[in-house]
């Protein structure tokens, strides 16, 4: 049996796909309670971990612009919410 990644060397697609499993599990209702605590704090931690990466995703999107010169510079690239 493969021994699985912890959670905080999963890269973005490897935690969602988790978090996915996860929240199928549950939505089918057929665990004990004790079992489904566990399993609600390990999507916790998958959900946390996909925040923490795209955040830091978001951090390394840069955008050119213009400046009053005519000069190309890189900025921070603004999301709009």
């Amino acid at each position: 049996m493969a021994k699985k990644k912890a959670i905080g060397k999963m890269n973005y697609e490897e935690a969602f796909t988790e978090l996915q499993s996860v929240v199928e599990i549950l939505e089918g209702g057929e665990l004990a309670l004790e079992e489904s605590l566990a399993l609600f704090e390990q999507g916790q931690a998958l959900s946390a971990r996909c925040s923490e990466l795209l955040e830091t995703a978001q951090l390394r999107l840069l955008q050119l612009t213009q400046d009053e010169s005519g000069e190309l510079t890189e900025t921070d690239l603004e999301l709009e919410d």
